[in-house]
């Protein structure tokens, strides 16, 4: 070799290299404990406005993403000039969205609090992309807004080519009930955690959204933070005394259970299927509960089929009750 290494040397430190790749987590419950409720939360909003980052350091904060692969992602990040990245490569798995800095497919990634069991549904902001957004927001129980209160992409994303307008009609449209809209970057030199500007944000948005079908008193909640830092995300931040509220992971947790119906018929619209070993579909269950095992029936065409195993959040179980990814 070129650099003086033995052929067998290089392959053996590549096989190193490969074995301390990070792996991705997952949420297990311990035998016999009761199941949390599952929550779906897609992130929307104009591009660059932070989604990623925010959901990267959502995953860190509640242990999902330890210091070690982080710290790996930083140095991979300022290798590329690309230091204020790392957060949201670990949403950003594949190679194009991390050179171009643009989330392209829904990213999808998982966190638990007290009380219930996130999947973050982290969808892409170039317009280019609007039908995987779709996607995404269709799997949804509530959708997070990011916008971005930097002076002049604040405004960008929301004039009429900006994404923010069209992202918050895609989700009322596609069922979202519930909208926690985030004012990103307020640790940025230009807004410096100023109420001011925070205000000002919420004052163009609110008509916007009420004009798009949210009452603004039952179906939105705003709240300031900085994805970068973590501030207002799980605990209360110094830097915005005037924000009276619970941070954002906190506020998640004490919302109150979705009313899905364990005994209903069984309602799992498809989102995708692909062939190994037999037919395999993936979907969220909306009502009812499957089991392994089961007899069920596939519409429009009325095929039976039998449940072989099923897949929660990529953990092996033997029944899904509504909710659920599988």
């Amino acid at each position: 070799l070129g650099d003086g290494r033995h052929p067998e040397e290089s392959a053996q430190e590549m096989m190193e290299e490969e074995e301390e790749m990070p792996k991705p987590k997952s949420v297990v419950a311990p035998p016999g404990a009761p199941k949390k409720e599952h929550v779906n939360v897609v992130f929307i909003g104009h591009v660059d406005a932070g989604k990623s980052t925010i959901g990267g350091q959502i995953m860190y904060l509640t242990g999902m993403v330890d210091k070690r692969t982080l710290e790996k992602y930083e140095r991979e990040a300022k290798e590329k000039n690309r230091e204020t990245w790392y957060l949201s490569w670990a949403l950003d798995t594949n190679q194009e969205e991390r050179d171009k800095g643009k989330t392209v497919e829904v990213g999808r990634a998982y966190f638990e609090t007290e009380k219930k069991h996130f999947t973050i549904l982290d969808a892409p902001g170039h317009k280019s992309f609007v039908p995987n957004m779709i996607g995404g927001a269709s799997q949804a129980d509530l959708a997070v807004l990011v916008i971005s209160a930097r002076k002049g992409e604040f405004e960008t994303g929301f004039e009429k080519g900006g994404q923010t307008r069209e992202h918050a009609m895609l989700a009322k449209t596609a069922g979202v009930k519930h909208l926690i809209v985030l004012i990103n970057k307020m640790d940025d030199p230009t807004v410096n955690w100023s109420n001011e500007r925070y205000e000002e944000c919420k004052e163009k948005l609110v008509p916007f959204l009420k004009k798009v079908g949210f009452n603004p008193k039952k179906d939105i909640h705003f709240m300031p933070c900085s994805g970068l830092t973590g501030a207002n995300l799980k605990e209360q931040s110094d830097f915005c005394p005037w924000y009276i509220g619970l941070p954002f992971i906190p506020y998640l947790d004490n919302l109150p259970n979705f009313n899905r119906s364990v005994d209903g018929p069984i309602r799992l619209p498809i989102v995708d299927k692909y062939k190994d070993m037999g037919t395999v579909v993936l979907g969220k269950l909306e009502s009812g509960s499957i089991c392994k095992g089961q007899q069920l029936v596939m519409m429009p065409n009325k095929h039976n089929v039998e449940v072989l195993g099923i897949l929660s959040d990529d953990v092996e179980t033997d029944s899904v009750a509504p909710g659920e990814n599988l």
